[in-house]
């Protein structure tokens, strides 16, 4: 060593800090990738990407390697550093270079490559994972014997090494990752779509069906010039055939099925009832993803929602459930209803009383309970355990509900005030 000249030993001084620093930097960025994105990009043909996903497939080897190549330049470094003391301060050089070797490599090999490389993992870790893969097969060898060791010692734990374990993620775990998105309108949008697809499996067809009491039918033993009334006037295309009362129906009368036979003078009873469609009944508690999927098979756009005793509790369709996804469609021929939420002032909203609470937790940021009823009325009402009246107030987690209107067993609109700090609306 001491024919080497001083410059040169602080130039392989500087070279071995800089590749500590590669190394730290390194191992950070590639522990720090989204595992999702990456193979995302991987299978989009991107080949850092691909270089990058496949060596994380191993992460015993890729460490072992980076560790391998980080100790040994820190170790050279040390040992660089006590020379180039000695010859500087002699004796008093050894204390001089490890005090000065601790903060250069605490600050420049360690802290500052890695917080860089954790704030910009993929910027760091796709372009040297080229040259990671190069040195975990040029030092294959040496790191297996090292692993070889490493799972011997892991392996009395129960700690197995050989592959790395990709766990799913959860509904609720994907919910969170939505929500984290951007806070633009058009994020914001796009978020409640992601929402809506991910709380099919939660939502049951209960929650989203047309309740019975605002089912429109047609009762087949009635006059034929009050049936005519109710078909031509009804705003919808299907409509409930039944006798006497709803739970005997006869089934499902589809207005295009008779439109060609009302223009031609055709349309009498034995042609209604030979129009009529046959009835799919759905049990109440069947999630909006299973329902989406019979559906399909079954080639149909509607069922009859009915309870455990059979007893039918609603209708669904299949733009129900497409408005949960994208929210409420509306149809060019009838006129804009009312929003159902109105912002009245900075955490003061008046709302349907008819609305989902699903709606309102999502829209308001609240946490209103969704185990009993579906609606903020059913909620309200089932809370007191009787009728309210106009100016009744409740305290739910994160809001205090008022009731404005009441009519006929139900809340008609209520205004909700979110209390800062717990419902989420004050930022």
């Amino acid at each position: 060593m001491d024919s080497i000249p001083l410059g040169l030993l602080i130039l392989l001084l500087i070279l071995c800090l800089a590749l500590s620093a590669f190394f730290s930097a390194s191992e950070t960025a590639m522990m720090s990738l989204n595992r999702y994105k990456l193979k995302h990009q991987a299978d989009e043909g991107n080949k850092s990407a691909k270089r990058a996903h496949h060596l994380l497939k191993r992460p015993d080897r890729l460490i072992g390697t980076i560790l391998l190549g980080n100790n040994f330049v820190n170790i050279a470094a040390t040992s660089l550093g006590t020379v180039i003391g000695i010859r500087l301060y002699g004796d008093l050089g050894v204390l001089y270079a490890t005090i000065t070797l601790t903060i250069v490599v605490l600050i420049f090999s360690e802290v500052a490559p890695k917080t860089y490389a954790a704030l910009h993992a993929p910027r760091i870790a796709l372009p040297v994972a080229g040259i990671l893969a190069g040195l975990v097969h040029l030092f294959s060898p040496l790191v297996a014997l090292v692993n070889l060791i490493v799972r011997l010692i892991l392996r009395p734990l129960g700690i197995k090494t050989d592959n790395a374990v990709e766990e799913a993620l959860s509904n609720e775990e994907l919910k969170s990752i939505v929500q984290s998105g951007g806070d633009d309108a058009e994020s914001s949008e796009q978020q409640d779509m992601l929402l809506g697809v991910l709380e099919l499996e939660d939502v049951s067809v209960s929650e989203a069906m047309v309740p019975r009491n605002e089912l429109e039918g047609v009762d087949l033993n009635d006059n034929w010039d009050d049936i005519m009334q109710q078909i031509t006037t009804s705003r919808h295309g299907r409509l409930v055939a039944y006798r006497d009362h709803l739970d005997q129906v006869e089934g499902m009368l589809h207005i295009r099925d008779i439109v060609l036979l009302m223009r031609d003078n055709a349309f009498d009873r034995t042609a209604l009832r030979q129009a009529l469609r046959p009835c799919i009944f759905v049990p109440e508690s069947t999630p909006l993803r299973k329902q989406l999927l019979q559906f399909r098979r079954a080639k149909a756009r509607s069922g009859l929602v009915v309870d455990e005793y059979g007893d039918i509790q609603g209708l669904i369709t299949l733009q129900d459930i497409l408005t949960h996804i994208v929210g409420d469609i509306g149809d060019e021929n009838t006129p804009d209803e009312p929003p159902e939420i109105v912002e009245q002032q900075k955490n003061l909203y008046t709302v349907e009383g008819g609305i989902p609470l699903r709606q309102l937790n999502r829209e308001l940021g609240l946490k209103l309970p969704l185990d009993g009823p579906n609606t903020l009325s059913g909620l309200i009402i089932e809370t007191l355990g009787n009728f309210p009246e106009a100016g009744t107030e409740l305290d739910f987690p994160g809001c205090r509900v008022r009731v404005l209107d009441f009519a006929d067993g139900i809340v008609g609109s209520a205004e909700i005030t979110c209390q800062p700090g717990e419902s989420g609306e004050d930022d």
